[in-house]
């Protein structure tokens, strides 16, 4: 397994863009491959990051749950932080669903999601953030790459409609006359397309399915959340498990984020009606997650994303990951953890320490104005 995880961060490392400009760097990644990549990606730089963490009076266990879409960079920055302080951190990736359930509930510290609290959401906080509620801190963008494995096609580009029929069930041979009309030059088989979607409720399907209502809204007739709502397919449990559905299956198709591509799969080029078609990268979704917006109130930071971008090179299909914490209220014990924790994630050196999973900055406007929020917590 070690061997096999490696393999899998050397294959991301070769294909991550580096990402310039006024942003700021960071990443995420899978379920159940983060400790190795954690330890390899700290390795070259845990001085000069050791060196800027605060711990100040942190100390003790913080529990966290929700979206897996980063998991890879909790693992990478827990790494990190746990040389410089005595904190122990368990997050357990269970879905942003989840994540959020279990921070209503007051048995978190703070929880991550690929998608802001809905205001019902919000209002449930209030009962657990003691004068307070939570808010959304977006700390980690990234790419949602739609993985493919078929024996022979090298590349694939795929639109929103034809995305939408085949998740949809309407397309459900790889030989369709849409597809072939996309691909002209690739020898497409007849072969029945078994596409793949979370059966948790997910930020990852909250985000994606945004992108097809938003760009094909004809195509795409559903409300969207976090719950999938198409019908046929195949379901699998996590990032992890739709990933190993599609790699372990011929003829497959799923979406995740884009550090779960690895051997046996490949990541399809979106054709968003730009000059060329767009493969999922930290550049290109940096372009989209550019045009972001936040739109919360008060201390909460929640983004508008534009999905039906056009952008030349901006991939359409991004999210961002928030960590939901309370902005007053939170509990005296762990509430130095959570700020030196979060206070680290947020610096540049924890943004910029994970460039090399394949995910996509946070800009420095608003990157700026979460380390303003966390300083605040109370």
């Amino acid at each position: 397994m070690k061997l096999q995880r490696k393999n899998r961060l050397r294959a991301l490392s070769l294909g991550a863009v580096a990402v310039s400009g006024a942003l700021a760097l960071t990443a995420c990644g899978s379920d159940d491959t983060g400790s190795d990549k954690a330890s390899d990606s700290s390795s070259s730089s845990s001085s000069a990051s050791a060196s800027s963490i605060a711990c100040d009076d942190a100390k003790g266990q913080l529990l966290s749950d929700g979206s897996s879409a980063q998991k890879n960079a909790i693992d990478a920055w827990v790494a990190e932080f746990s040389k410089a302080c005595q904190v122990q951190i368990n997050y357990k990736a269970g879905g942003s669903g989840a994540g959020i359930t279990s921070f209503n509930q007051g048995q978190l510290a703070f929880a991550g999601s690929d998608s802001a609290l809905k205001p019902e959401e919000i209002t449930a906080s209030k009962k657990v953030c003691t004068g307070g509620q939570g808010i959304d801190l977006p700390m980690v963008g990234g790419p949602i790459a739609v993985g493919y494995n078929l024996e022979g096609v090298d590349t694939l580009v795929l639109d929103a409609p034809t995305l939408a029929k085949i998740f949809d069930g309407k397309i459900t041979n790889w030989n369709d006359a849409a597809i072939k009309k996309l691909n002209p030059d690739a020898k497409l088989p007849d072969l029945k397309i078994q596409a793949y979607h979370r059966s948790d409720e997910s930020g990852t399907t909250d985000n994606f399915t945004k992108y097809l209502k938003s760009a094909t809204p004809e195509n795409w007739k559903y409300e969207g959340g976090k719950a999938w709502q198409a019908k046929g397919g195949q379901a699998a449990a996590q990032s992890s498990g739709v990933a190993a559905g599609v790699k372990q299956t011929n003829g497959a198709i799923g979406y995740f984020e884009l550090s779960y591509v690895a051997d046996g799969m490949k990541a399809v080029s979106i054709d968003t009606g730009a000059s060329a078609p767009v493969a999922p990268s930290s550049d290109a979704a940096s372009k989209a997650i550019a045009d972001a917006k936040v739109v919360g109130t008060g201390q909460d930071l929640a983004l508008e994303l534009n999905y039906a971008t056009k952008a030349e090179g901006a991939y359409p299909v991004v999210l961002v990951t928030y960590e939901i914490v309370c902005d007053k209220g939170n509990k005296a014990d762990s509430l130095p953890a959570t700020k030196a924790f979060l206070n680290y994630i947020a610096s540049e050196d924890g943004q910029g320490k994970l460039a090399g999973l394949g995910y996509a900055p946070i800009p420095a406007d608003i990157i700026s104005k979460v380390r303003t929020t966390i300083s605040g917590l109370s």
